[in-house]
């Protein structure tokens, strides 16, 4: 066993040992946080620290004699390699929203043993499924009690970054007035108080930001909004003196971080709390006081802030030409360096790529780690390059294979996220095949219409279907909601598989990813990634007949390499959108790049 993978032993080991203590037969170990983060800061990296498994998304059970982490195909590659050697089986589920880790518990653990969970960063709606699961299987649940700080001796504190506030032009609304909006759905549910902990909403609400976690510019924080007022849950310091005296005077108040559930335990009988059961964990909705009347729908501010405003959207376009700047350079200088030929790896496109975002305008950090994956790696849509394992982008002469590259930046006045593949040597036709296929489906929903209030999920197919017509599907979602400097990844809309509900409904201002792709284990990845904005149609009817119609704005500004196109599977309205669209980009980026990035920029955007 070598070092690597013994520590992972030894901590099951102890884990087992601390089950035996307590009467615990299993611990669920969710990749999850107080806040139902997607990037959890360090403390609550439970999963990954106790399994190896370094993916984003994964469920971890350990039981009495066994261990499983739960994973979607987009980690398949990574989880077996990160996972060998430690006992950590890999049980492979369809997509990261399925429960199969619930039937297993119930299938694997006897009638009458006992399942831990921390209730205090289970969300409550997965809460409800694992009470219903585990209880007509005659299996306990507990939920008081975190194992891992029994066998977690240097676990993390909780970050103590500051917080800062966003600030107009780029935040063209003030918080009052978003704290308006979320009272007057308060008044419409007919809740008095509303408790907010996912830090994504907090920070749309309060215009406030920080660096607590990673790629994220969101700080930890819970907020409890009343009628007439508001209570900012932070860790103490974190908000200088000068910005707290300004939230107070606004009516924004501030509490210790710890002091949340005591708020909720302080409710009563003439209070209505509203709880998104999607967005609160299972110990904050177990801290409300017995009298208080609870209201479970969605978050006002979450489908408020999916809808980005005419402002919002004009510094999003002014973020997307800075971050398609920024790529000219850096590719420039890239296939210059290869005609050279001079070593570079995937870590040489992360170092670099980053670099050039950083000069620019308004950037204030990566938006998620850069996917740099070559040849084989593109085959793994969540790959990492590390210093211990990276590819060096090289082939032999008369050979050739595909560079993948999904990146983003986070800017002051918005969020980018965009893939692109580069042909490195000769490619071949199965290649080009998947490439043009994939950038047909990109297109084929970038061009379309539908009615406003579309559920999200009803267009998913259209993406898929140059695909299946080849007998190809890929794993993962096509699309998901982009935040406004905040998260890359938002909700409510979600273009997948998902089944659809009523907070999925296509509104205009939504920023949404349009992302299929093929994967070929051992062989490539592609994957062809834009951001597009709702919009209304133009020219559609307008005489009341039928219902308003939307249309998508693409919004990422860099050409799509037409080297790698198989020119005979495109159809002439496919090469005129093409053409279009990088006469946009021609136009848009001109001016903002000059030398080599501009003669670059220049030979990738002829026309097809």
């Amino acid at each position: 066993m070598d070092t690597r993978t013994s520590p992972i032993r030894l901590r099951i080991t102890q884990l087992r040992d601390v089950l035996a203590q307590h009467g615990i037969h299993a611990l669920l170990v969710p990749s999850s946080d107080p806040h139902i983060s997607e990037y959890l800061p360090e403390r609550w990296q439970g999963r990954q620290w106790l399994s190896g498994f370094t993916g984003s998304m994964g469920t971890l059970v350990v039981t009495v004699d066994q261990a499983a982490v739960f994973a979607d195909s987009r980690y398949w590659v990574q989880a077996e390699a990160e996972l060998a050697g430690t006992g950590v089986a890999l049980v492979k589920i369809a997509t990261g929203a399925s429960t199969e880790h619930l039937q297993w518990l119930a299938r694997e653990v006897p009638r009458g043993a006992v399942v831990a969970v921390d209730g205090q960063v289970l969300g409550l709606g997965a809460a409800q499924q694992l009470q219903a699961t585990l209880g007509a299987a005659g299996v306990q649940l507990r939920t008081d009690i975190d194992l891992l700080d029994a066998i977690w001796p240097d676990r993390p504190a909780l970050p103590a970054a500051p917080v800062y506030e966003h600030a107009a032009p780029q935040a063209p609304l003030p918080r009052g007035a978003k704290l308006a909006q979320v009272r007057e759905a308060m008044a419409r549910a007919g809740a008095t108080h509303h408790f907010v902990s996912t830090v994504d909403d907090i920070a749309w609400i309060t215009n406030l930001r920080g660096s607590d976690v990673l790629y994220n510019p969101v700080f930890l924080a819970h907020l409890l909004v009343t009628l007439t007022g508001a209570t900012l849950f932070v860790g103490a310091g974190k908000v200088p003196a000068a910005l707290a005296a300004q939230l107070q005077a606004e009516g924004l108040a501030q509490a210790p971080y710890d002091d949340a559930a005591a708020a909720l335990a302080a409710l009563g009988a003439a209070d209505t709390l509203l709880l998104d059961p999607k967005r609160v964990t299972l110990g904050f909705r177990q801290c409300v006081g017995a009298g208080c009347t609870v209201l479970e729908a969605i978050n006002p501010s979450t489908r408020l802030k999916s809808r980005k405003t005419a402002e919002e959207a004009a510094f999003i376009r002014e973020a997307m030409a800075e971050d398609g700047a920024a790529m000219c350079e850096f590719y420039a200088g890239f296939e210059a360096a290869l005609a050279r030929g001079e070593r570079l790896t995937e870590l040489s496109v992360d170092e670099q790529l980053s670099a050039a975002r950083a000069r620019r305008s308004g950037f204030v950090g990566l938006s998620f780690p850069v996917i740099a994956g070559f040849a084989a790696n593109g085959a793994m849509p969540h790959y990492r390059a590390t210093p211990e394992s990276h590819a060096v982008i090289e082939v032999a002469p008369g050979q050739g294979s595909l560079l993948l590259i999904d990146s983003g930046g986070q800017y002051l006045g918005g969020t980018t996220d965009i893939t692109r593949v580069w042909p490195i040597g000769t490619v071949t036709p199965a290649m080009k095949r998947d490439y043009t296929l994939v950038l047909k489906g990109t297109m084929n929903l970038s061009r379309a219409r539908f009615p406003r209030g579309t559920l999200s999920p009803m267009l998913d197919s259209l993406a898929r279907a140059p695909l299946w017509a080849e007998g190809i599907d890929f794993g993962h979602g096509t699309g998901h909601g982009v935040g406004y400097f905040l998260n890359v990844h938002e909700g409510p809309q979600s273009i997948s598989k998902a089944i659809p509900d009523a907070h999925m409904a296509m509104e205009p201002g939504m920023v949404t990813s349009i992302e299929p792709g093929v994967y070929r284990p051992g062989q490539w990845g592609v994957r062809i990634e834009n951001l597009v904005l709702n919009v209304p149609a133009t020219g559609a009817a307008a005489d009341g007949t039928f219902a308003e119609f939307l249309e998508f704005e693409t919004l990422t500004l860099c050409p799509i390499d037409t080297r790698c196109i198989d020119l005979d599977l495109m159809r002439e309205d496919e090469r005129a959108w093409l053409n279009g669209y990088h006469a946009t980009v021609r136009e848009r980026l001109a001016p903002r790049v000059q030398g080599a990035a501009l003669a670059w920029l220049l030979a990738r955007t002829e026309p097809i």
